[in-house]
């Protein structure tokens, strides 16, 4: 349909301005009293064609009204082109909607993204849910559209803080062997490891020496390690799995041991790594960048997260030959990964399609939240505490849900809550944790999306078989509304992926829950003659579609039942 549309503007302005080859782009108004479609061409050509943008505006509002698609076409402010749509054009063109509900079939060089990163020995703490949920967003996202994704988990399992803990097992432990520890007890441990260096400043120089033991192959820390490794990755997979994260690979910092070496080799060779104070190799960077030196080998010859980032960068680039390298972290990392793409540079890789997505800082409505248990919030906890927090809202709400299985509910209710609640905020900012906002059936919320569905789920299941929409002469208001709100939904899924940001797809989201109950509240659907009747059901049927396949993309759940 735009194809079309977008032809008889060209042609318009060719004949007309003498302006060829212009690529016409459409908006879809906010407020429906503006129309179904906008374009602001007219606006953008007037200097070239040496025209009053009204003056041109009025030759496209003259070509397009002999459109069969279009039901009324005007001017708008000061030059717009505002069109209304026929019903059946607006009908037909759901099946946009309909195909962007299906994953299309994957193409091209991968994109990696890279998200989460815990450290090994250590439970997720509630600040994981940040770049965790992010990256899964925009890793689904990307997926979706058809990108050969590749979801990467990059675990801090090598350095100098597997050092501290080796030490502090062997000063503290109680002899057992190190498959019986706990991460929460390992977790202790290295935080005893940092209370004893305020009295004994040797145990940093000790831990040091512990690690380049390890990078110097000692086999009996080499076991060790491994059995940390593995600890930790059985703690963290349980974890994942109720969030709905998922990853392609766990490379992690050691996978890089061997590979480190020929770089600083190269590195020197090419006067890109020089030496530093006390034998330490460091890149030094133009005085104009404003960045410190970068870090890369200290004095003892020893390796740092700095030399293992670059070891995987060239890994990423050499052997998988990515389109995009997104590595989503706190912003704290800003500087480090700005000082790693030069780093690259300098090198003489190409790095044009790595990209840094940041994220904010968690906040806590709450402030007790932050200063339970130390400094620690494990999100094992927080996810408990949602799940509770739920049951007691489905206990609230008892007149109001039904579930076969309260007990599933209360745990997609509580997850999705805590899920939906980080990825409905924008990512640059700092992000804020708030308990209220996450569990209310009337914000923009999981519980208010996930009933949302299974009110649409519910008329359809009572609709029987229905079809595609037919001979629709005429759209109410609230008809019309939600139409347009479903069109969105693949420009929605682009603009997210574009911008790496997916709370544009949650904040659609909403939007469809507001423009579907509204329509559901003041329209009769299952009463309604037909053909009016079958339009009805079939825009909630995809209404509830795009809900699911939307949510499910920021990692949500929604019940067919509720």
């Amino acid at each position: 349909m735009f194809s079309s549309l977008s032809s008889t503007v060209q042609k318009a302005l060719e004949a007309e301005c003498g302006i060829a080859d212009i690529v016409v782009n459409w908006e879809r108004p906010q407020e429906a009293e503006n129309g179904d479609l906008a374009t602001p061409i007219a606006m953008k050509v007037s200097k070239e064609a040496g025209k009053n943008p009204k003056e041109i505006a009025q030759v496209l509002v003259t070509a397009l009204q002999g459109e069969e698609e279009v039901e009324k076409v005007e001017i708008a402010g000061p030059g717009y082109v505002n069109i209304w749509l026929t019903p059946a054009a607006l009908v037909a063109a759901l099946g946009s909607t309909s195909q962007a509900c299906t994953a299309k079939v994957k193409s091209g060089a991968p994109v990696i993204v890279e998200y989460s990163q815990p450290n090994i020995a250590k439970p997720l703490g509630a600040h994981h849910l940040l770049t965790t949920l992010f990256g899964q967003g925009i890793a689904n996202i990307y997926e979706h559209l058809g990108y050969e994704t590749i979801k990467w988990n990059y675990m801090g399992d090598w350095g100098t803080q597997f050092g501290k803990l080796s030490i502090a097992v062997t000063k503290w432990g109680d002899g057992r062997m190190a498959s019986e520890y706990s991460v929460d007890e390992l977790l202790e441990l290295y935080v005893k490891f940092h209370n004893e260096v305020e009295s004994d400043d040797t145990l940093e120089d000790q831990a040091r020496a512990e690690f380049k033991k390890l990078e110097d192959g000692d086999a009996e820390l080499r076991a060790f390690w491994e059995d940390i490794v593995k600890i930790t990755k059985s703690a963290l997979s349980g974890i994942y799995d109720q969030l709905h994260v998922s990853f392609d690979t766990d490379k992690s910092e050691s996978f890089y041991e061997d590979m480190m070496e020929p770089i600083i080799t190269k590195g020197i060779a090419d006067g890109v790594f020089t030496e530093g104070e006390g034998g330490s190799l460091i890149v030094e960077f133009p005085e104009e960048s404003n960045m410190p030196p970068y870090l890369v080998r200290k004095g003892d010859g020893a390796t740092l997260y700095s030399t293992r980032d670059i070891a995987q960068m060239q890994y990423r680039l050499d052997e998988l030959k990515p389109q995009e390298i997104l590595i989503v972290t706190d912003i704290a990392q800003k500087l480090h990964f700005e000082q790693l793409d030069a780093t690259c540079q300098q090198l003489g890789w190409d790095v044009s399609g790595f990209t840094n997505v940041l994220v904010g800082r968690m906040r806590y409505a709450d402030k007790s939240m932050s200063t339970r248990k130390g400094n620690v919030l494990k999100l094992e906890e927080v996810l408990a505490e949602a799940v509770k927090k739920a049951e007691e809202k489905i206990a609230e709400h008892g007149d109001q849900i039904q579930s076969d299985d309260p007990d599933a509910l209360a745990t997609m209710m509580g997850i999705g809550a805590v899920s939906y609640g980080i990825v409905s905020q924008n990512r640059k900012q700092d992000i804020v944790f708030d308990w209220d906002k996450m569990l209310s059936f009337e914000g923009n919320s999981a519980p208010y999306i996930q009933y949302t569905h299974a009110r649409a789920r519910s008329v359809v299941a009572k609709a029987g078989e229905t079809g595609e929409p037919k001979s629709i002469d005429s759209l109410t208001k609230k008809e019309r509304g939600l139409l347009n709100t479903l069109l969105k939904f693949d420009g929605v899924l682009n603009e997210a992926k574009e911008a790496r940001m997916p709370h544009i797809l949650a904040n659609y989201l909403f939007e469809l829950c507001q423009s579907f109950n509204t329509f559901y509240n003041d329209e009769s659907i299952l009463k309604a003659d037909e053909p009016v009747r079958n339009l009805r059901v079939y825009i909630t049927d995809l209404t509830a579609d795009v809900l699911k396949v939307g949510a499910g993309l920021l990692t949500i759940s929604v019940p067919d039942r509720m």
